[in-house]
């Protein structure tokens, strides 16, 4: 006993740290969210996974967000994962069965940053995002508006403040809270790049539209919504 003791004491601590986060992410998060990859190649696959892939989590995270959503998980797709396990007709038109919502498991402080960790060790493969490709810039709240909604209609999937736009995709007002910059670009791009069978529609936006989403969710993301 006295010597595992010492044999214990004798693992660097960052080491303790990181193999507690994968051994977390191994015990708790894969039934739903795969860590490994590939992305689905088929349909059938693709509804056999319950929760967003995460073995690029470090390429599309914000880690400050990460720590903070494990310990108080909110959800941000307001009909969940796959929209269509999770609907019932209404009197007017399909409404969220939230009956069917299971909420997501909670981290204490010190978990959430050791899974965060592992988390941020999972990167894209090379040559699929670039650093700065995101190139700044702001935009106004009502233009930013018409760039989403009226010309690429992304407001029929995804609300852009709360309970407003469409449910089968996540809300973009938190966005660029969670998500990083140069990933929203990459993923707006080319879709299916990241996911062959990602409900999000390929729209082959011009470069510099592409940029203007990017600086509308940022915008979003300075609204105040819970005074709203």
């Amino acid at each position: 006993m006295f010597r595992l003791i010492i044999l214990l004491s004798l693992i660097p601590f960052g080491a303790v740290i990181a193999n507690d986060g994968d051994s977390i992410l191994q015990e708790r998060c894969v039934s739903c969210h795969d860590i490994q990859g590939p992305a689905a190649q088929t349909v059938k696959e693709l509804w056999t996974r319950k929760a967003p892939d995460l073995f690029y989590a470090g390429s599309k995270y914000k880690r400050e967000w990460m720590e903070r959503w494990l310990q108080k998980p909110i959800r941000i797709r307001p009909a969940g994962y796959h929209y269509f396990q999770h609907i019932k007709p209404g009197k007017k038109r399909d409404v969220i069965d939230k009956s069917t919502l299971k909420e997501h498991l909670s981290l204490t402080q010190n978990e959430a940053e050791n899974v965060t960790t592992a988390l941020m060790e999972k990167k894209a493969k090379p040559g699929l995002i670039k650093q700065g490709d995101f190139k700044g810039g702001s935009i106004s709240l009502s233009f930013g508006e018409m760039v989403f909604d009226k010309f690429n209609g992304c407001m029929g999937c995804h609300e852009i403040e709360p309970k407003f736009g469409g449910a089968s995709g996540p809300e973009v007002y938190t966005a660029a809270h969670r998500l990083q910059e140069d990933f929203m670009v990459s993923f707006i791009r080319n879709p299916q790049a990241w996911n062959p069978k990602s409900l999000m529609p390929n729209k082959h936006t011009a470069e510099p539209n592409i940029q203007k989403l990017v600086q509308y969710m940022i915008a979003l993301s300075k609204e105040n919504w819970d005074e709203k």
